[in-house]
């Protein structure tokens, strides 16, 4: 325990002393790291030791967030990588259907029969029900409902590739290859209104919902066709026999025919006819 601080003392000529300060007083427990420098100004030592588990811990927390973080943008980068590698790819190289060509090559054919555009049906009703003009009407509607998947594909892309290239998160050659297939698409639907009202002036206005209309009744009925295609098939599997189940029925089966012959041969017996017909034996 530290002393207590001496007190000054007086001299007869009235002069006094000090006694000098203890390494302890200001300590209060006498450190050599501690006291009054050189110029009289009081400074403290510490001598702290650090636990070294506690840089270990720090190394560790360190090492697992640059993983996570390095994870994190890969992961990123691979997705932001195969969004545009499908839009550098094949997903905006649209062509038109078939039916479009069907379509040209009938009006060609009743062109060639005296068909002339914005004119209807002539003569009798039940001749104009399979002429031309019938004929006409049916590949443009054929064609149209063809382009219901490829006009509602670009309708469903067009607000994304938009806010997209406002952005500035897609590359040039994406943004065209859209423009592309969205010019595609636009003079297809146009030109299908400009062939309808050749037909039945007018038809332009509803030939694209009467389409639309039509092919969900056809996409309605092929998954009903799918669906029963699927159940038949179920049903055809249930009624499969197991090998297991074959092998015990052959076996049941050939025991049911030896007990028939055993009472075949008892019948046989039992009328005085000749015995020995399934042991070998013979009348004497």
């Amino acid at each position: 325990m530290a002393e207590e601080t001496a007190e000054a003392t007086i001299n007869p000529d009235g002069s006094y002393e000090v006694p000098p300060v203890k390494e302890d007083t200001f300590t209060g427990e006498g450190d050599a790291g501690e006291g009054f420098g050189e110029e009289g100004e009081y400074f403290q030592e510490e001598n702290v030791e650090t636990d070294p588990a506690l840089y270990l811990m720090l190394l560790v927390f360190l090492i697992v967030a640059i993983s996570i973080f390095i994870y994190y943008r890969s992961n990123k980068k691979n997705d932001s990588d195969a969004f545009f590698d499908e839009l550098d790819g094949e997903k905006f190289n649209l062509t038109l259907p078939e039916a479009v060509e069907e379509y040209r090559q009938v009006r060609e054919k009743v062109e060639a029969a005296g068909w002339e555009p914005g004119k209807g049906p002539a003569g009798d009703p039940a001749d104009a029900a399979n002429g031309p003009h019938r004929a006409l009407a049916q590949a443009l509607m054929k064609r149209c409902i063809a382009d219901i998947p490829m006009v509602t594909f670009i309708q469903k892309e067009s607000a994304g590739m938009n806010k997209l290239y406002s952005q500035s998160m897609c590359s040039v050659k994406q943004w065209r290859s859209y423009q592309a297939a969205e010019n595609m698409v636009s003079t297809e639907v146009d030109e299908v209104r400009a062939e309808a009202d050749e037909i039945e002036p007018g038809w332009s206005q509803v030939i694209w919902r009467q389409a639309m209309q039509y092919h969900n009744m056809l996409k309605q009925r092929h998954e009903m066709e799918a669906k029963a295609a699927e159940e038949a098939a179920r049903k055809q599997r249930e009624k499969k026999v197991d090998p297991i189940d074959a092998a015990k029925q052959k076996e049941l089966a050939a025991e049911k025919a030896a007990q028939e012959l055993i009472d075949a041969e008892e019948k046989e017996k039992a009328g005085g006819m000749k015995k020995g017909f399934l042991t070998g034996d013979k009348k004497k």
